[in-house]
């Protein structure tokens, strides 16, 4: 559940009739989002909104695309300007203007505006009836020596992607990414469109690390086949100035030379100022309860620097994410208004995507690791069907997975990475998250079809089927992580045909073809001699059909969920060390 306020917090809600002054602190996608709202609702308020910035209104998602050239110019970077506020919403938008003070008693603010041509400065207080915290959140800066050189730069404002795009068409010939989360690869793809050289540095053991190690296999291979140097698992240590270029040196040793590094490892809420005016916070973002309000009276808060709750696992952290931000603007500000009749903010489940090269990567609700680390009973479904139907042209495989509570078969998560249609199918497990289903109800979801678009059993549907099969023991899984203890304690059957086992397999496992199988049950009853039988084929599907044969037959038997192809992706590199050829 969210966070519940106290009783001073839940006595605070303002009646409509005595709001006249309604304060935002900061733009972009959550302010914005309510201040536009409260005007709609709203007629006669009188709404100001202060942004340090110079953009109150841009598409900071867009940014990494401006830097790779795609977006041609920075104004299309502009959603709105502090004009065409004021023209269509008669919004006050005050932009290099930060509030530097919050006084709560008084219900005041203190801004600071600075002249951007002169850089002089004039300071003036502000009363609200209503306040509604935006500030969004500010790049981490890590202990690294040399990490304030020029050289360095972070990509999260619009001068931040003209001032990159200026250094690459200035003759920038490489560049190191420091971190491989969403911005950071984005980023760097958008550099080496520009053909620049490419390092990325990523401290954990995979890119982008919300994914589970599977589906991060198919961005490493992505980046490795668009020509990027990939560094995982180790730190940035320092960086040395030099006259006409930077080096980044690796806690590994390895020394990068550089035009250009950009800082991507993370942000943190911005919200010291706050903090002094007694605002309660846990780890510096915003403590609010379902409707967004503060401890403090008549202060409301949203975006990238608010504490949600996570609505599977029920973790407590910041969601630097647009569309949950748009979305609590808009419902904060029909709570400062009408709060009698505002529905609350829901708890966001996380979803998003990154275009990686020719792959679209998503991901919707909790991760194998978290879900872990959380202590929830979980199982999980690798699966990799076509994207549309296998006869027409250009069907590719989604690399799709997707965790279930073993209690009640209850969807905690999904992800996906396909050359086409992983956005169509997490979108759709993410609105299954919403609604709460379960694993089974997949099977029953109507879902569009033709061949130039899916299948007659979409992925989604054949994940319900998997799901469902497990839930009723039908099927028995094992998974790559466990392929050592398999070796020790299990006879291996491989149901591939022998060319692809030929072409790589685990050492000592016993071959037979699934077709095959029915007349060699002793064969495999001799091999296994008491042992469990854990069968595996190329995606899953061969090595089920012959599970349920092997079951049947009174034999301990699972079989490898997602195949030879999930193995090879969680091995990574390992896989040309443990697999063998003939």
């Amino acid at each position: 559940m969210p966070h519940q306020t106290s009783a001073s917090q839940s006595a605070t809600s303002t009646n409509a009739t005595n709001v006249h002054n309604i304060v935002v602190i900061g733009g972009v996608a959550g302010g914005m989002s309510a201040a536009a709202r409260a005007r709609r609702i709203a007629e006669t308020a009188n709404i100001i909104v202060l942004e340090k910035g110079a953009e109150v209104s841009f598409a900071n998602c867009g940014l990494p695309y401006y830097v790779g050239g795609e977006i041609a110019t920075a104004d299309k970077l502009q959603v709105q300007t502090p004009q065409s506020l004021g023209a269509s919403l008669n919004l006050d938008v005050r932009i290099h203007s930060e509030a530097t003070h919050l006084d709560h008693t008084a219900q005041t603010v203190t801004v600071i505006h600075t002249d951007p041509t002169t850089g002089d400065t004039d300071s003036y207080t502000l009363p609200y009836d209503a306040l509604i915290l935006s500030p969004g959140g500010v790049a981490i800066t890590p202990p690294i020596s040399g990490i304030d050189s020029p050289r360095v730069r972070t990509l999260r404002t619009v001068p931040d992607a003209i001032a990159m795009r200026n250094t690459v068409e200035a003759g920038a010939k490489r560049a190191v990414v420091l971190g491989a989360g969403f911005i950071g690869l984005e980023a760097a793809e958008a550099l080496e469109a520009q053909g620049l050289e490419v390092h990325v540095v990523e401290l954990a053991d995979h890119v982008l690390p919300p994914l589970d190690t599977e589906i991060a296999d198919v961005v490493t291979k992505e980046l490795t086949r668009l020509g990027m140097h990939l560094h995982t698992g180790v730190a940035a240590q320092s960086i040395e100035h030099h006259d006409t270029h930077d080096t980044v040196i690796l806690a590994d040793g390895t020394r990068i030379d550089t035009d250009l590094v950009v800082l991507s490892v993370g942000v943190r809420p911005d919200t010291q100022v706050f903090q002094d005016a007694g605002l309660d916070t846990e780890r510096g973002a915003i403590i609010v309860n379902n409707h967004g309000q503060t401890n403090l009276p008549n202060v409301w808060a949203v975006g990238d620097a608010t504490l949600s709750t996570d609505a599977v696992t029920g973790i407590r952290r910041p969601v630097a994410l647009a569309g949950p931000a748009n979305r609590a603007g808009r419902l904060v500000a029909d709570h400062i208004i009408n709060p009698a009749t505002a529905r609350p903010i829901p708890q966001p489940v996380g979803t998003a995507i990154v275009r990686i090269g020719e792959y679209g990567v998503a991901m919707t609700g909790a991760s194998r690791k978290v879900l872990t680390d959380a202590g929830i009973a979980f199982h999980s479904i690798y699966l990799h069907p076509l994207n549309h139907a296998g006869y027409f042209p250009g069907a590719n495989a989604i690399s799709l997975v997707v965790h279930f509570a073993q209690a009640d078969g209850r969807i905690l998560g999904a992800q996906a990475a396909a050359k086409d249609g992983a956005d169509k199918r997490i979108d759709v497990l993410a609105t299954a998250i919403r609604a709460g289903m379960n694993i089974e109800d997949l099977i029953d979801l109507d879902l569009a079809y033709s061949p130039p678009f899916g299948q007659a059993k979409d992925p989604v549907n054949l994940a319900g089927m998997n799901g469902a099969n497990v839930m009723s023991g039908a099927i028995r899984l094992w998974y790559p992580w466990q392929l050592q203890q398999m070796r020790d304690n299990a006879l291996i059957l491989d149901v591939r045909g022998a060319g692809e086992y030929a072409g790589g397999h685990v050492p000592g496992a016993l071959n037979i073809a699934h077709t095959d199988l029915r007349e060699r049950l002793d064969e495999v009853r001799e091999a296994a001699a008491g042992r469990p039988v854990r069968v595996m084929c190329h995606s899953g599907m061969r090595s089920y059909l012959a599970h349920r044969i092997l079951d049947q037959a009174g034999f301990d038997s699972a079989t490898l969920s997602g195949g030879m192809l999930t193995l090879k992706a969680h091995l990574g590199d390992a896989a040309h060390d443990i697999l063998v050829t003939e």
